[in-house]
Protein backbone atom coordinates (compact mmCIF):
# COMPACT_ATOMS: atom_id res chain seq x y z
CA UNK A 1 0.00 0.00 0.00
CA UNK A 2 3.13 2.36 0.44
CA UNK A 3 4.31 1.93 -2.97
CA UNK A 4 0.78 2.44 -4.23
CA UNK A 5 0.71 5.56 -2.44
CA UNK A 6 3.92 7.28 -3.17
CA UNK A 7 3.00 6.42 -6.89
CA UNK A 8 0.14 8.33 -6.50
CA UNK A 9 1.72 11.09 -5.01
CA UNK A 10 4.77 11.08 -7.95
CA UNK A 11 1.38 11.31 -10.66
CA UNK A 12 -0.30 14.11 -8.91
CA UNK A 13 3.31 16.19 -8.23
CA UNK A 14 4.04 15.36 -12.20
CA UNK A 15 0.44 16.31 -13.05
CA UNK A 16 0.42 19.38 -11.07
CA UNK A 17 3.80 20.35 -12.62
CA UNK A 18 2.60 19.50 -15.86
CA UNK A 19 -0.34 21.95 -15.56
CA UNK A 20 1.52 25.00 -14.48
CA UNK A 21 3.95 25.01 -16.75
CA UNK A 22 0.88 24.97 -19.24
CA UNK A 23 -0.44 27.65 -17.41
CA UNK A 24 2.75 29.91 -17.25
CA UNK A 25 3.02 29.53 -21.14
CA UNK A 26 -0.79 29.84 -21.78
CA UNK A 27 -0.21 33.49 -19.75
CA UNK A 28 2.84 34.33 -21.53
CA UNK A 29 1.69 34.12 -24.74
CA UNK A 30 -2.00 34.97 -23.69
CA UNK A 31 -3.43 32.41 -26.23
CA UNK A 32 -6.51 32.24 -22.88
CA UNK A 33 -10.06 32.31 -24.40
CA UNK A 34 -8.54 34.07 -27.50
CA UNK A 35 -7.48 37.32 -25.77
CA UNK A 36 -4.63 39.15 -27.13
CA UNK A 37 -2.67 41.20 -25.02
CA UNK A 38 -2.20 44.66 -26.27
CA UNK A 39 1.45 45.84 -26.60
CA UNK A 40 0.73 49.26 -28.17
CA UNK A 41 4.40 49.70 -30.60
CA UNK A 42 2.96 46.51 -32.48
CA UNK A 43 -0.78 47.50 -32.74
CA UNK A 44 -2.40 48.94 -35.94
CA UNK A 45 -3.89 52.26 -35.92
CA UNK A 46 -7.59 51.92 -36.29
CA UNK A 47 -8.97 53.32 -39.32
CA UNK A 48 -11.21 56.31 -39.26
CA UNK A 49 -15.48 55.34 -39.37
CA UNK A 50 -16.22 55.14 -43.08
CA UNK A 51 -19.74 57.00 -42.43
CA UNK A 52 -19.67 61.00 -41.31
CA UNK A 53 -20.00 60.12 -37.31
CA UNK A 54 -16.99 61.41 -36.64
CA UNK A 55 -16.88 64.46 -38.57
CA UNK A 56 -20.42 65.45 -37.05
CA UNK A 57 -19.42 64.92 -33.59
CA UNK A 58 -16.61 67.21 -34.15
CA UNK A 59 -18.53 69.71 -35.80
CA UNK A 60 -20.64 69.78 -33.09
CA UNK A 61 -18.26 70.22 -30.20
CA UNK A 62 -16.78 72.27 -31.78
CA UNK A 63 -16.91 76.14 -30.62
CA UNK A 64 -17.39 79.42 -33.20
CA UNK A 65 -19.04 82.37 -32.89
CA UNK A 66 -18.45 83.47 -35.84
CA UNK A 67 -17.89 81.29 -39.24
CA UNK A 68 -17.52 77.57 -38.84
CA UNK A 69 -15.48 76.45 -41.80
CA UNK A 70 -16.74 73.14 -43.28
CA UNK A 71 -14.02 71.51 -44.36
CA UNK A 72 -10.80 72.70 -42.00
CA UNK A 73 -13.54 73.32 -38.84
CA UNK A 74 -11.66 76.48 -38.40
CA UNK A 75 -13.51 79.62 -37.31
CA UNK A 76 -12.77 83.08 -39.34
CA UNK A 77 -14.88 85.68 -39.61
CA UNK A 78 -16.14 85.71 -43.39
CA UNK A 79 -16.35 82.19 -45.23
CA UNK A 80 -13.86 83.54 -47.63
CA UNK A 81 -11.23 83.49 -44.97
CA UNK A 82 -11.08 79.82 -44.41
CA UNK A 83 -7.88 78.13 -44.97
CA UNK A 84 -7.35 75.09 -47.18
CA UNK A 85 -7.18 72.28 -45.68
CA UNK A 86 -3.71 71.09 -47.21
CA UNK A 87 -1.75 74.44 -47.51
CA UNK A 88 1.11 72.44 -48.79
CA UNK A 89 -0.41 71.06 -51.91
CA UNK A 90 -3.33 73.35 -52.36
CA UNK A 91 -3.30 77.92 -53.46
CA UNK A 92 -6.53 79.06 -52.04
CA UNK A 93 -7.63 82.00 -54.98
CA UNK A 94 -10.35 84.32 -53.58
CA UNK A 95 -13.08 84.86 -56.32
CA UNK A 96 -14.52 88.27 -55.14
CA UNK A 97 -18.23 88.24 -54.02
CA UNK A 98 -16.56 86.72 -50.40
CA UNK A 99 -16.25 83.41 -52.08
CA UNK A 100 -12.60 81.59 -52.37
CA UNK A 101 -11.74 77.96 -53.58
CA UNK A 102 -9.03 75.49 -52.99
CA UNK A 103 -7.20 74.03 -55.37
CA UNK A 104 -4.26 71.71 -56.48
CA UNK A 105 -0.79 73.78 -56.97
CA UNK A 106 -0.27 74.32 -60.49
CA UNK A 107 3.26 73.44 -61.84
CA UNK A 108 6.86 74.94 -61.15
CA UNK A 109 5.87 78.76 -60.96
CA UNK A 110 4.17 80.92 -58.19
CA UNK A 111 0.60 81.58 -59.03
CA UNK A 112 0.33 79.74 -61.80
CA UNK A 113 -2.78 77.90 -60.03
CA UNK A 114 -4.37 81.89 -59.79
CA UNK A 115 -3.86 82.47 -63.56
CA UNK A 116 -5.50 79.23 -65.02
CA UNK A 117 -8.49 79.88 -62.64
CA UNK A 118 -8.45 83.43 -64.31
CA UNK A 119 -8.53 82.13 -67.78
CA UNK A 120 -10.76 79.70 -66.83
CA UNK A 121 -13.38 82.32 -65.60
CA UNK A 122 -12.40 84.20 -68.65
CA UNK A 123 -13.70 80.91 -70.95
CA UNK A 124 -10.04 80.62 -72.59
CA UNK A 125 -8.95 77.65 -70.44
Amino acid sequence: MAYTTSTITCIILFFSLALAQFQFFEQMFDSHHGHQQNYPEYDEPQNNPSDSSWYQQNYEQAYCSNYLCPDTLACVHFPHHCPCPHPKVEDKIELGEGKAICISKGGFKAGEAARKVELARKGLL
